[in-house]
């Protein structure tokens, strides 16, 4: 089992943004398994009052996209890990498509990640999988698209220094 420690040299998201708690599987270039608890202390749900019901603590749609997608960048990254977003390579998600949401996802619930590499087209890496639920699928990916860029390529150019 791979926990915080190594994931935090892996992927650049801190509090309140990482969403994997541990990885129970990884075969790089392959797969991945990863979990995320989903608890009732988590800020999203700090606003909810004493008359919230069961449908408004359901866990934000695009926060069990961006888990899912946190364990697929473990996977493209595990093998050569680079966090540093200022000075190292960027991974930026590209877009999602064919996903479905098929159960709620709910405060106790632990959620289990899959992501299997689809492609490498060189800086580029899509992948698909699956998110579940005490192993009933709760959203399932059809293709994510990842691309790597060199992070001096993504800053703005400085200023330039010419007389005005």
């Amino acid at each position: 089992m791979i926990g915080q420690f190594e994931i935090r040299k892996v992927l650049p998201h801190r509090f309140p943004m990482l969403l994997v708690d541990r990885v129970l599987d990884i075969v790089p270039g392959e797969r991945v398994t990863a979990v995320k608890a989903v608890t009732c202390n988590e800020p999203w749900y700090r606003d909810l009052g004493p008359e919230a019901g069961p449908r408004d603590y359901a866990y934000p749609r695009v926060l069990l996209t961006e888990s899912w997608c946190q364990a697929a960048g473990l996977l493209a990254t595990w093998e050569a890990p680079d966090p540093d977003v200022l000075e190292g390579k960027v991974m930026l998600f590209g877009g999602v498509s064919d996903v479905a949401y098929l159960h709620e996802v709910l405060p106790g619930d632990v959620l289990e990640h899959r992501a299997s590499l689809s492609r490498v087209l060189g800086d580029t890496v899509i992948v698909e999988g699956e998110s579940t639920v005490n192993g009933r699928a709760v959203m399932t990916v059809g293709r994510a698209v990842m691309a790597f860029r060199p992070a001096g390529e993504l800053r703005p150019d400085e200023p330039s220094s010419a007389p005005s």
